[in-house]
């Protein structure tokens, strides 16, 4: 992943490391992706080999159980700072991770101790993933911005949308189309900001690679007659913020935008497509 955008994918039934992004193949050699393959293969049985130890210290016989190793860098290019991180998970919580700043390795689990003083002793190995860390993965991050700046850096703005199912249900604002990922949706009431009663779903990811993302507000309905309720979203994108004012006519809500048929055939679309 590159600023949130997938440039490559392997998996345990292809066997084969994919480019995700057209500009990504320019970046690399073309024998890039036949010995990342290679490595990969290498990994995959790796995790199957920690994955079976790390069952034994939870005295764990069966299930499904997740491995899981986040690793990469950040470099902001404003400043010239750059962090870098390996962190390793184990059924959904952090497990281990490394402290590149004291070069040693912390773990939050009694299960993790035995790893943790393994990894600390190998100073060559922890010396190694540091200088990967701050140097190497710094300069692919680099190289793959200057291939890709107007990709990563495009802006779309988000077209925004309220509905309600009947009176009594909660107002949805809906939000799609935009990119970079990063937006901010809020209610208010009155022009006041409100949290209690709202809540907010997660962003996801549409076929054109941008984001759509939903926001709940639960009123009574008498409450609808006497305030005004808005929700207003803002985005990188956009040089004011988008504000919609929840309507009422004849005592049935009427959706600022696109009918709401046609929001939900979009909304049970893009969920299909994202889950399937």
């Amino acid at each position: 992943m590159v600023d949130g955008e997938q440039i490559s994918y392997y998996d345990s039934s292809s066997k084969q490391l994919i480019p995700r992004q057209e500009w990504v193949k320019g970046a690399v050699d073309p024998d890039v992706w036949s010995r990342s393959t290679q490595i990969l293969l290498d990994s995959e049985q790796s995790f199957k080999a920690s994955t079976e130890t790390l069952k034994q210290r939870f005295n764990q016989t069966g299930g499904v159980h997740t491995l899981q190793r986040l690793v990469g860098c950040e470099w902001d290019d404003e400043t010239g700072t750059t962090e870098g991180y390996d962190n390793f998970g184990y059924d959904g919580e952090d497990f281990i991770l490394f402290d590149m700043k004291n070069m040693r390795w912390i773990t939050p689990l009694p299960q993790g101790v035995p790893t943790k003083h393994k990894w600390d002793s190998d100073r060559a190995w922890n010396e190694k993933l540091k200088s990967y860390l701050t140097q190497e993965c710094t300069e692919w991050l680099k190289k793959y911005v200057g291939y890709g700046r107007s990709t990563l850096e495009r802006k779309a703005p988000p077209e925004v949308s309220l509905f309600q199912r009947d009176p009594s249900s909660p107002v949805t604002c809906h939000a799609t189309g935009f990119f970079p990922s990063g937006i901010v949706v809020s209610w208010q009431k009155n022009g006041e900001d409100l949290y209690e009663d709202v809540e907010l779903g997660e962003t996801l990811p549409n076929d054109d690679r941008t984001f759509q993302i939903v926001s709940h507000l639960r009123v009574k309905p008498e409450d609808w007659k006497r305030d005004s309720y808005t929700c207003t979203v803002m985005h990188s994108s956009l040089e004011e913020d988008i504000v919609k004012r929840v309507q009422e006519e004849e005592s049935n809500w009427v959706p600022d935008g696109p009918s709401v048929g046609t929001i939900i055939a979009a909304l049970l679309e893009a969920l299909a497509k994202t889950i399937f």
